[in-house]
């Protein structure tokens, strides 16, 4: 129950990295845009070549223009503010407004794991259903998985905003952390928040640890059929297939699970450090080994400015 005697709060302040000093703040600020303005355009660039190219008109690049449209929402969402804040560190946000930026960073960021599980299950099909791809990873096939990951993100952040923002929040106005997430604003409310914490711990299992065993048992079967191939040449294609997307799985969810999969942590400093891994370098790491590093897409990035350099 709340307090009997508080004053209900209105807006939240960040902490951010206020600790820091000015100078180091605007280091972060200039590496940060940086980071922020290269995700933008590397993730433009791929779109846009993928749709000027009907050469990429398949399933695998499908699933390469669907992340670079979730991971710039969700890089919208978080690091304009973020940057804001650097500059300004007592710069208020409204209730309404941070409960908006919850939803959209739950919204894209939930939708980009199960993302990361379809993909997986292309290159499951790609690798040990060559023959049969194309009846597979069929046009509505692709849609599906694609669709099932936001309905999915879209139906976790409408319950978990609807969860955190049910709290009274009174006194403590400062997120200890650069954004509005889940925990921080926990820590900020005036009553029993132990159901509220056993729900979030649900739900995190729900959307990290089951696209984790999905993708595990994909990467198994992957594995166990890339041994059986006679080929050396094939067996280094074929794992080369796989690495961008093990990569950015290992790195995602390595550091997610770390922030929501573990008991309460004190160092909220070494949580917001680690944050800054999966809401600003990951987003950037995406495009960069999925698609800036695949032959196809630079061959086709090559003769699309090939023909605006001739004309």
């Amino acid at each position: 129950m709340p307090r009997p005697n508080f004053t209900a709060v209105a807006e939240f302040t960040f902490e951010g990295f206020s600790i820091f000093g000015w100078q180091p703040r605007l280091i972060l600020f200039v590496v940060f845009l940086v980071l922020y303005l290269l995700t933008l355009s590397s993730n433009a660039i791929i779109l846009t070549v993928i749709f000027h190219n009907h050469q990429l008109h398949t399933p695998m690049y499908f699933f390469l223009s669907v992340p670079s449209i979730s991971e710039t929402c969700y890089t919208v969402a978080i690091i304009p503010r973020m940057l804001s804040s650097l500059l300004s560190p007592q710069h208020a946000i409204s209730i309404p407004d941070c409960a908006t930026q919850l939803f959209f960073y739950l919204a894209f960021g939930v939708n980009n794991c199960f993302l990361l599980t379809a993909m997986g299950y292309d290159r499951y099909v790609a690798i040990c259903n060559p023959l049969r791809y194309s009846v597979i990873m069929g046009k509505k096939t692709c849609i599906q998985l694609a669709g099932g990951s936001w309905s999915i993100g879209l139906s976790t952040a409408t319950i978990q905003v609807s969860s955190v923002f049910s709290l009274p929040f009174c006194d403590a106005s400062v997120i200890s952390h650069f954004f509005c997430d889940i925990r921080p604003l926990m820590k900020l409310a005036c009553a029993d928040i132990t159901i509220k914490e056993l729900i979030t711990l649900l739900i995190s299992l729900c959307v990290l640890v089951l696209p984790m065993v999905l993708i595990f048992i994909s990467y198994v079967l992957i594995v166990c059929t890339i041994l059986k191939m006679a080929s050396a040449e094939g067996r280094k294609k074929a794992f080369a297939t796989c690495a961008s997307h093990l990569t950015v799985v290992i790195v995602h969810y390595g550091c997610t699970s770390f922030i929501y999969l573990k008991p309460k942590s004190q160092n909220s400093l070494q949580d917001r450090l680690i944050s800054v891994t999966y809401t600003v370098i990951t987003p950037l790491l995406n495009p960069i080994v999925y698609s800036l590093r695949n032959k196809e897409v630079k061959d086709a990035l090559l003769r699309a400015l090939g023909r605006k350099s001739v004309s």
